[in-house]
C-alpha cells in the first residue's frame, strides 16, 4: 500500500490522527530513489504513522489540511531537487517542464519551495507540531550561503521558514532520532545530523563568523564556508553555530553513516516503485522511466568537484550496500508484472565507486586538507573493480534479467588507475552493460579551469579515449563516448572555450551537445568562486563570466548556435 495522502486512504490503514505528514514539491513516487518516500517508508517501519502531501495547491487550504495536523512534526521539503535550480536555468530563465510533475509542467514547485511550504502550514494551523525541514534544498541552504537567484547572501533556511528543526544530508538516522525524542518528550537538541536556533551558544561548538559579517564582507564568508566544509566528515566533524539574528544557528556534527546493514534495510523496504494511483489520467510522470526499474549500489562521492553539491547532502564518504541486498531487490523488481527484462541502471553518484574506501575510514577519518582523486587518487584510497563486477554478473543471472544497465556516470581516471582490473571492468561494461553509450564527465581540458573545477588533466581522457576506442574495436559492439562538458565555470574565458573546443575536434572528433553553463549551487565551492570572484585555495582573483549572453556565448562555441548545431563533419552525441 501507498502512504496515506487522503482521509479515506487513512481509514483504509485504520489510523484516526498521524504522528508525521511529510510535504513534498515532487509528485508523490513510491520508490527508494525518492528521499520523501524513504523518509516516509523508514518512519512507518519505525512504527510511526506517516502520510504524505505532495505538491499542494498553494492558493488555499484544500490540500495542506486534508489530512488533519501530526501528533509528533510536519516534514517538509522541496523534492528531490532545489526548487530555485528545479523553476530555473543558469540564465535565470523559467524551466517549463518537470519530470516530477504529472505531465511534465513545471506549474506545480513553488520557488523557494521549502520556505513556501512552512508558511502554508503555518498559515492554515495557528498551534501545531513542529515544523522539520529536510532534503537536498534544506542540505545546501542550512548556514549563511550564496544564493545565485537573487544575487544576495541569504541567512539559514532554517529562520526564513521559521521552522523548528533542519535534518540535514541523508536524514534517516536523524529523522529517528528527532521522531524518538519528540514521542518520547525527550530534548531532541542532542540529536546528531541536525540544525536549531537557540539564544544562547553551544559550549565547545566552533563558532562560525555571524551571518551579518558574511552578508557584507567576502573574506569573512569565505572563512565561514572554508569551516563548513571542513566539518562535514562524520568521524572528525565538530559541532558549529553562527549568529543570525538575535538567535544562533546550532548546527550538529554529522550522523554517522549507516551501517551497510542498516542501509540494506532502507533500500528493502516495501516500495511500490510506482506514482500513487491518484495521478491517473493527469499525464506521465517522466522520472519514472529512470527510476522505476533501477537500482541504487551506493552513497556519496569522493570525487569532490567543486561545482558538485554531493559533498554537502550525501558526503564524500562512500558507503555501499551488500551484493546480497542488490540481488534481492533485483529479483523483487524482475518480478513485477510490467518488467520487460532491463534495469535501467546499477549505480549511485558515480558507478564504479562501488567497493571502494579509504584507509583513514574507521580510525582518524578522512582528510580535510586533501583530495581523494585530484590530483591524482590518493595512495590511501583502496579501490578496485572487483566487486562491481561480481554484482554485474549476478544480476545477468536473476531470471528474467536480459540486461542490466550502467547509466550513472563512471569515473574514467579511475579505471585507469586499477592497474589490475580496470580494463576487464571497461571490457565488461562494452560489451553487457551499456546500450549505445558511455557517460563520462571531463567538463574542459584547459588546465587552469580543471583545476578549479577539481577534475583530472586532459592526458587522462585521451588515453582512456584510445582504450575505449581499441577495445570498442576488437569487441564491435557498437558503443560510443558521450562527453558532459561545462561553460562559464568561475576562471573559464571564452579562450578556455576555444581551447576545448580545439580540443574536442582534434582529440574526440564530434561536436558535444551535453554542455551545461555553470549553475552556482549553495554549499558549493565553485560558488563561493562565483560570489567573491576570488580562488579559495590560493586568494588569487578570477575571472568570473556573470553576463547571461557571454555564459551563452561561451556554450554556443562548443555546440554551434542552435540553428546551426547540424554541421557536416562532426559526430552528435546521443543523450
Amino acid at each position: 500500500m501507498f502512504l496515506p495522502t487522503t482521509k479515506q486512504e487513512l481509514k483504509q490503514w485504520g489510523w484516526d490522527r498521524l504522528d508525521v505528514i511529510l510535504v513534498t514539491g515532487d509528485a508523490y513516487v513510491d520508490s527508494p530513489h525518492v528521499g520523501v518516500a524513504v523518509i516516509g517508508r523508514v518512519l512507518q517501519n519505525a512504527g510511526y504513522r506517516v502520510g504524505i502531501i505532495a505538491q499542494p495547491d498553494m492558493e488555499s487550504g484544500n490540500d495542506i489540511t486534508r489530512l488533519g495536523s501530526p501528533k509528533l512534526f510536519w516534514g517538509i521539503s522541496s523534492g528531490c531537487v532545489d526548487s530555485m535550480v528545479a523553476n530555473y536555468t543558469a540564465l535565470r530563465k523559467k524551466i517549463r517542464k518537470d519530470d516530477f510533475t504529472p505531465g511534465g509542467v513545471n506549474d506545480r514547485r513553488p520557488d523557494r519551495a521549502v520556505i513556501a511550504y512552512a508558511n502554508l502550514v503555518r498559515h492554515h494551523f495557528k498551534d501545531t507540531a513542529p515544523i522539520v525541514l529536510g532534503g537536498v534544498e534544506a542540505s545546501l541552504r542550512r548556514v549563511s550561503h550564496y544564493d545565485f537567484y537573487s544575487n544576495a547572501i541569504r541567512r539559514s533556511i532554517l529562520f526564513d521558514a521559521k521552522a523548528d528543526i533542519l535534518v540535514y544530508g541523508m536524514g534517516e538516522k536523524a529523522i529517528l532520532g528527532v521522531a524518538r525524542s519528540l514521542a518520547r518528550g525527550e530534548d531532541y537538541r542532542r540529536v546528531r545530523g541536525i540544525c536549531f536556533a537557540d539564544r544562547q551558544k553551544p559550549e565547545g561548538f566552533l563558532e562560525l563568523p555571524p551571518h551579518d559579517s558574511v552578508r557584507k564582507d567576502k573574506a569573512r564568508f569565505t572563512e565561514m564556508f572554508k569551516v563548513f566544509q571542513e566539518n562535514q566528515d562524520p568521524e572528525t566533524g565538530q559541532g558549529m553555530c553562527q549568529l543570525q539574528d538575535t538567535r544562533y544557528l546550532v548546527h550538529n556534527p554529522p550522523q554517522p553513516l549507516p551501517e551497510t546493514r542498516e542501509l540494506d534495510g532502507f533500500y528493502e523496504l516495501g516500495f511500490q516503485r510506482d506514482a500513487h494511483p491518484g495521478y491517473a489520467g493527469q499525464g506521465p510522470i517522466r522520472a519514472l522511466d529512470t527510476i522505476r526499474f533501477s537500482l541504487v549500489t551506493h552513497r556519496g562521492c569522493f570525487g569532490q568537484c567543486n561545482f558538485c553539491a554531493i559533498n554537502a547532502h550525501q558526503g564524500s564518504r562512500v558507503h555501499c550496500r551488500s551484493e546480497a541486498s542488490v540481488l534481492r531487490e533485483a529479483r523483487r523488481v524482475a518480478a513485477l508484472p510490467d518488467f520487460k527484462g532491463y534495469i535501467a541502471d546499477v549505480g549511485g553518484p558515480t558507478a564504479n565507486m562501488y567497493g571502494t574506501a579509504c584507509k583513514k575510514q574507521g580510525g582518524p577519518g578522512t582528510c580535510s586538507h586533501r583530495r581523494c582523486l585530484w590530483p591524482k587518487p590518493c595512495k590511501n584510497l583502496v579501490f578496485g573493480h572487483e566487486r562491481q563486477m561480481v554484482l554485474l554478473a549476478g544480476l545477468a543471472n536473476i531470471p528474467g534479467v536480459k540486461k542490466a544497465f550502467v547509466s550513472s556516470g563512471i569515473r574514467y581516471d579511475l579505471i585507469l588507475a586499477d592497474k589490475s582490473q580496470g580494463a576487464d571492468y571497461l571490457r565488461q561494461i562494452l560489451k553487457n552493460h551499456i546500450s549505445g553509450q558511455m557517460k563520462i564527465a571531463p567538463e574542459h581540458c584547459a588546465d587552469p579551469v580543471l583545476d578549479l573545477m577539481g577534475k583530472p588533466g586532459k592526458e587522462g581522457l585521451v588515453r582512456f579515449k584510445e582504450m575505449f576506442d581499441s577495445m570498442e574495436s576488437k569487441l564491435a559492439t557498437n558503443q560510443f563516448l558521450t562527453y558532459y562538458f561545462m561553460a562559464a565555470h568561475p576562471g573559464c574565458s571564452m579562450s578556455h572555450m576555444r581551447t576545448l573546443s580545439r580540443f574536442v575536434q582534434d582529440n574526440l572528433k564530434m561536436r558535444p551537445q551535453q554542455v551545461q553553463i555553470f549553475t552556482p549551487t549553495p554549499s558549493t565551492f565553485s560558488t563561493l568562486m562565483y560570489h567573491t570572484g576570488k580562488n579559495p585555495f590560493t586568494g588569487e582573483t578570477l575571472f568570473v563570466e556573470k553576463d547571461p549572453k557571454a555564459k551563452q556565448a561561451q556554450k554556443e562555441f562548443l555546440t554551434g548556435p542552435p540553428q546551426r548545431q547540424q554541421v557536416s563533419g562532426w559526430k552528435r552525441s546521443k543523450k
